[in-house]
């Protein structure tokens, strides 16, 4: 069972996206993101299955929540460094997390 100190282990940054474009060779349908994390982090990419719900253009400018300390993945030749978080009510669909009022990139979530 998880304990309290492996939740804070797990860095999780508020970001904005600083571009969005659908990535046609990933398997499933996704977007790739470039996210600013602030001047700590600085800018990262993502791959991330939102096409349910989010057009590249609707994510440009928005911030989303992600966890930046999980290592990097290779998805069809893209470096994906971070992960995205959001609510699953379908095994296929997306709902992202987010703040309720806009915060300083690279807020931490804890």
């Amino acid at each position: 069972m998880p304990t309290p100190q492996d939740f804070f282990d797990i860095d999780i940054r508020v970001g904005t996206v600083l571009s969005a474009e659908r990535f046609e060779r990933a398997v499933k349908p996704a977007i790739r993101l470039e996210i600013d994390f602030g001047p700590e982090l600085g800018i990262k990419r993502s791959s991330a299955q939102l096409t349910t719900h989010y057009t590249p253009e609707a994510l440009v400018g928005r911030q989303v929540v992600a966890v930046t300390n999980i290592g990097t993945r290779n998805i069809a030749g893209f470096i994906s460094e971070v992960l995205v978080l959001g609510a699953m009510p379908q095994p296929t669909e997306v709902v992202l997390l987010g703040t309720s009022h806009p915060v300083a990139n690279g807020v931490r979530i804890g």
